[in-house]
């Protein structure tokens, strides 16, 4: 009965056909309803982790990669001059000192506009981290370039009042559907941007470009109608080059009149020299340096972070070294790697014996103990550090105690703070519990036993531990190093308090252009170099060790 019971179960869930597939009870095959059931456990597991998973992306993954990213972005310099960069890019180096006129009348439209949405600071900030004193040479620039073309607006107005007229302009450049926008435009929300009349950019190309710029600027910066405000002296620069580059003027056009007769008038003006405007605002516009710098700076990617970083610069004849004063860099690398190497050692030495007193000592005096080492996670890390720095100076607690037992004379006291061996020290006890907890929590899985039974067998106590204690504790020794390595090579607050000029670490340095000198893009390349090492240590450990050998405990 019980045998029947249960070949009629199976027939239920399993069809068997000996001449094809098993199927299941709903005459599926197994193997698809199978595939089937494990993609529906996927899909609930991933739902299950999806906000998690949503939040990492959302709070760390996106804003790290953002950050590396900025090592090589350089899009400043082309979203702020794209005039002047698509002009230059045809400018050969060798053949003439500075670039044409034409670079600097693209120049003019382009550090109008910047400086109108105040963009040209930022630029001057940007190239400066190449070559000292562009920024002051873009900001000079930027009070004086409102002026550029000047001469030209005075022209066209003396031919022709009507050229002062904002809506001139606005009936020969706006579009239909604007026009009819900004006629309804009641003062509520974003104003209607601006569009240019169908095949005006054919006409009257460079003009269109830089009074759409104009119009942009003063509805978004100033929240103005421009229809009532008077184009900028570079629109009027721009104006006179297309008339006398040989614009054909439809007849059907606006104010086709106009633009005809100051055409035939534009062939007598008065020109004005705009290198000579930019020279006048700074002589550093004739330094052909100067432009090879924004020459090779054009690109929307650069490798000039990753350069830096490595003490080397790009410049317009290739990648050379910086000067001999400026190379920090390397040198903070190596030393970043010595000193915590140097502190990862110390912690090893100092928390071995305390993770095997916590190991083998009786419950109650290892957890006093062990309250004892979790104690400075109580304490501020900024409090500790100060704590160290009136401990290490030479007036310090540590020196008086030297001099009053006679280790050291009192006109001879030890440097142990605004160098090295301050921060060594210093990170030393700060790090010492992330090496104590590993070890300990792997020696506690060590049975005695295993000591005794060695000692049973003959071995000495120096053998029994070398031989049979000491490589069960490796894995915790691993675990540690590596947690307290890795901290120590990110850790910027102690180094910057005690270390001095001898002792400050790589992430001291991009603290600096993160929160100082704003230079973000050299900061994100020094972050990603060092990522690169940490991950480089990580993989010759494992090759070396074996990560599976790394154990917290168990």
């Amino acid at each position: 009965m019980t045998d029947a019971t249960h070949g009629s179960a199976a027939d239920k869930s399993v069809t068997t056909d000996p001449s094809g597939p098993m199927l299941a009870a709903d005459g599926t095959p197994l193997k698809t309803s199978l595939n089937r059931a494990l993609r529906k456990q996927k899909r609930r597991a991933l739902f299950l982790i999806a906000p998690l998973l949503v939040f990492i992306l959302v709070t760390f993954i996106y804003p790290i990669g953002e950050m590396l990213f900025r090592s090589v972005e350089n899009q400043i310099v082309g979203d702020t001059l794209p005039r002047t960069v698509r002009v230059l890019a045809d400018w050969d180096t060798e053949a003439s000192d500075i670039p044409g006129p034409a670079v600097f009348s693209a120049l003019a439209k382009d550090m109008m506009v910047a400086t109108e949405e105040k963009n040209h600071t930022r630029l001057g900030s940007r190239l400066n981290y190449e070559a000292s004193g562009l920024s002051s040479l873009f900001r000079k620039t930027g009070r004086g370039v409102d002026d550029v073309g000047e001469g030209y607006t005075e022209q066209f107005v003396a031919l022709d009042p009507a050229w002062e007229d904002p809506q001139t302009f606005i009936d020969i450049f706006a579009g239909p559907r604007w026009l009819d926008a900004n006629a309804e435009y009641d003062g509520e929300g974003p104003r209607p941007t601006f569009r240019l009349a169908a095949g005006i950019g054919e006409v009257l190309p460079q003009t269109a470009s830089i009074y759409r710029d104009f119009a942009r600027v003063v509805q978004t910066e100033d929240d103005d109608n421009p229809a009532e405000e008077e184009p900028w002296n570079t629109v009027y620069l721009a104006l006179y080059e297309d008339l006398q580059a040989g614009a054909v003027i439809p007849a059907d056009m606006a104010h086709a009149d106009m633009l005809n007769a100051a055409q035939v008038a534009a062939a007598s003006f008065t020109t004005t020299d705009v290198l000579a405007d930019f020279v006048s605002f700074d002589k550093d516009w004739a330094d052909r340096d100067v432009w090879r710098i924004i020459q090779t700076y054009s690109a929307p990617y650069t490798t000039g972070y990753f350069l830096n970083s490595a003490d080397l610069q790009l410049t317009p004849d290739g990648v050379a070294w910086r000067p001999e004063n400026e190379r920090v860099y390397v040198t903070l690398f190596i030393r970043t790697l010595i000193m915590s190497t140097a502190i990862t050692v110390s912690c090893i030495l100092l928390g071995y014996p305390i993770g095997w007193l916590l190991a083998n000592l009786p419950s109650r005096q290892a957890n006093l103990l062990m309250i004892l080492v979790l104690l400075p996670f109580w304490t501020s890390l900024l409090v500790r550090t100060s704590a160290w720095k009136v401990l290490l100076q030479d007036q310090g607690v540590i020196n008086d105690l030297l001099v009053w037992i006679g280790v050291v004379a009192d006109d001879n006291r030890l440097a142990l703070i605004n160098n090295a061996t301050g921060t060594i020290i210093s990170m030393t006890h700060i790090l010492l519990p992330f090496m104590i907890l590993p070890l300990y929590s792997v020696m506690k899985t060590i049975p005695p036993s295993y000591l005794r039974a060695a000692k049973s067998l003959g071995a000495t106590n120096w053998t029994a531990f070398w031989r049979v204690y000491f490589p069960q504790s490796v894995p915790g020794i691993g675990a540690g190093s590596i947690l307290v390595f890795i901290l120590a090579i990110g850790y910027y607050i102690t180094p910057e308090i005690v270390g001095g000029t001898k002792g400050v670490f790589i992430s001291n340095r991009i603290a600096y252009h993160i929160s100082t000198s704003l230079n973000w893009g050299l900061a994100a390349a020094l972050g990603a170099i060092l990522l690169v090492i940490v991950l480089g240590f990580y993989w010759a450990y494992d090759r070396i060790v074996g990560i599976d050998n790394v154990k917290l405990g168990g």
